[in-house]
């Protein structure tokens, strides 16, 4: 059965209909309206998704640059210093100051500005008024906000890699006291009160964005649309925004006793401390772990921002090409439910190297090793989604497939890590990055390359080339796993992480071949994500045109729009839903549209 036959009929007429408003929109735009201050959820979705794959591009060569410092600590490479200067590059070698730098910002990058501004203000933006059936979100005008807030703090946490003193070298979390102390170090300097305003600047992106997604999907659904008959990737970005805004303030006013401790002469997080000279601060009463508290009761939840909307791609991806309904929808939603709730319950795994109560540390044991039970459904119910389907191995079908393998295998070693006992040996090696990069570095990553594989053709009306799609997934899902899972054995050893050089252990010597080889695989993956870069712009502009309005044969509203919708989405009513968005391989059809009336002897889902 071909797509087209099964499609819908969708009226595309527009003198005999009553048009929304916005649906004109598009007759009067301006350049400038409609590409740089869009107020389009459609043109906001493809701005994210951009400056968040410039930021991917800008993080993963950071990556590259210590990595080679870390493979390769006797060699000189005269380029670095021709790049950049003899005070970050001396003799062609990366300084600790510059790798610090590199290491805090990669960090930083990566996780705020690629998968939790890139991510969700991607897919949010673009699904949630096409799926749930509106025109535009609640709020456009809040909407465009959002994204040049995202767009401002990006420029200052940029402006900050060029400043004299350099950028924020304390680490992605940027613990005091290193980050309250402007004389502590150079990346301690103006590079820290950028990296502190360009956050602040994140945060208020991410409550405007949070706070329009939540009333758009809960106000401005189509008819017939129940909160029951929405997509998982819906349910997922509700969950997300939710945690974010109930999360984020609280990061914030961590950022902003920082600023006063830097800056006021406050101790919210300074106490007894000398520095170099035996010279006492007059700092007295505060607590650095106070801080730890505050960035870290965001810090659980921001792993479930960004892990919540890939798991809602990744479930949409593989119920379209398994040609089967999701497994178990309710348990799917209860357990974006569960994980929501659990995910304020146990920041302190953090924090077990830090003195804490080991009575509260248990209680945390206990939260976190629990929070392992809705994430196992929803594996449960992927695999058996999966199971004895009609599976079509597309791009985006892969990477969510790949998603799910480095979803079990990452969070398989997360057992170690929510055992405190454990925790205490593993806590600063090797071990902690290898977990965190694969359940949700690599995991966030894959999700997010299944979306843009799924819905480039309605975002763009065209395709990506298959072949140098294929060629992405495999050696961006090998690569991963050759760069992250040695890193387990190295931890398990000792190793610690944070150090630019490991030559003056004997005992890690023996780790100097495989950190060579995952330096070269890392460089190897960084090139394929060029290629990726390439087929994206390329297909933009050449790919092979969409004839089909539903190519992939998906039920979900988003399909039913014309290939390429205009501010409005459609030209005429919006549709009505009478079906849950999963409905294939039902009554010897492969799918039946959520805009198909039930059948006189058909029952709701």
């Amino acid at each position: 059965m071909s797509n087209e036959a099964s499609i819908h009929p969708v009226t595309e007429t527009s003198h005999d209909v009553h048009l929304d408003e916005h649906a004109m929109h598009h007759h009067k735009e301006t350049f400038i309206t409609k590409y740089v201050f869009s107020q389009d959820h459609k043109m906001i979705s493809k701005q994210f998704l951009i400056t968040g794959m410039i930021w991917a591009i800008i993080g993963g060569l950071m990556s590259v640059l210590f990595r080679l410092q870390l493979g390769y600590p006797d060699e000189h490479f005269q380029i670095l210093q021709d790049v950049f200067g003899s005070k970050w590059a001396a003799n062609g070698q990366i300084q600790p100051e510059f790798y610090y730098a590199l290491v805090t910002m990669h960090g930083t990058i990566l996780v705020f500005f690629v998968l939790t501004g890139g991510l969700s203000g991607t897919f949010a933006n673009f699904l949630i008024p096409l799926q749930c059936g509106a025109r535009d979100m609640a709020s456009p005008f809040l909407n465009m906000l959002s994204y040049w807030f995202f767009f401002g703090a990006s420029i200052v946490m940029l402006t900050s890699l060029f400043i004299e003193t350099g950028p924020a070298a304390g680490g992605w979390t940027s613990y005091p006291p290193l980050s309250a102390l402007r004389d502590a170090s150079e990346g301690s300097k103006g590079g820290m009160d950028l990296w502190i305003t360009s956050m602040a600047m994140f945060v208020v992106s991410s409550l405007l964005g949070g706070l329009n997604y939540i009333s758009t999907i809960l106000n401005l659904r189509t008819k017939g649309m129940s909160m029951t008959r929405l997509p998982l990737t819906i349910w997922a970005i509700l969950f997300t925004a939710i945690l974010g805004v109930l999360s984020f303030p609280v990061l914030l006013s961590g950022l902003i006793l920082l600023l006063f401790d830097r800056h006021a002469g406050t101790s919210f997080y300074l106490s007894d401390i000398f520095i170099a000279g035996g010279k006492a601060l007059p700092n007295e009463g505060g607590s650095a772990i106070l801080y730890q508290h505050l960035f870290w009761f965001l810090g659980h939840p921001e792993v479930y921002i960004i892990i919540l909307p890939a798991m809602g791609l990744v479930s949409e991806v593989l119920s379209v090409n398994s040609r089967k309904p999701i497994f178990g929808y309710m348990a799917m939603v209860g357990s974006l439910f569960a994980i929501t709730v659990l995910a304020f319950l146990v920041w302190a795994h953090h924090m077990f190297v830090t003195g804490l109560n080991p009575f509260l540390g248990s209680v945390f044991v206990l939260l976190t090793l629990l929070i392992a039970v809705p994430s196992a459904i929803k594996v449960f119910n992927w695999l058996t989604t999966l199971w004895r389907g009609n599976i079509r191995f597309t791009p985006a079908m892969l990477f969510a497939i790949g998603f799910v393998s480095t979803f079990i295998s990452g969070g398989l070693t997360g057992i170690f890590l929510g055992n405190s006992t454990l925790d205490i040996q593993l806590h600063d090696t090797m071990f902690v990055v290898a977990h965190f990069h694969i359940v949700m570095g690599v995991s966030g990553i894959l999700g997010m390359f299944a979306g843009i594989y799924h819905w480039f053709p309605k975002m763009y009306g065209r395709y990506m080339n298959n072949v140098l799609s294929y060629i992405h997934f495999w050696i961006t899902f090998a690569g991963a796993y050759l760069i992250f899972w040695p890193m387990h054995y190295e931890g398990l050893a000792g190793l610690p992480r944070r150090y630019l050089d490991y030559r003056q252990w004997i005992s890690f010597n023996q780790f100097g071949d495989l950190n060579r080889f995952i330096s070269t695989v890392a460089m190897i993956t960084f090139a394929v994500q060029l290629l990726f870069v390439f087929n994206f712009f390329y297909s933009i502009f050449k790919g092979r045109r969409v004839m089909s309005r539903n190519p992939w044969g998906s039920t979900t509203l988003e399909w039913t729009a014309p290939i390429r919708p205009g501010h409005g989405n459609w030209p005429g009513e919006i549709p009505e839903v009478h079906r849950w968005p999963y409905d294939y391989a039902k009554d010897g059809r492969e799918f039946i549209p959520q805009t198909e009336p039930l059948g006189s002897k058909e029952s709701a889902h």
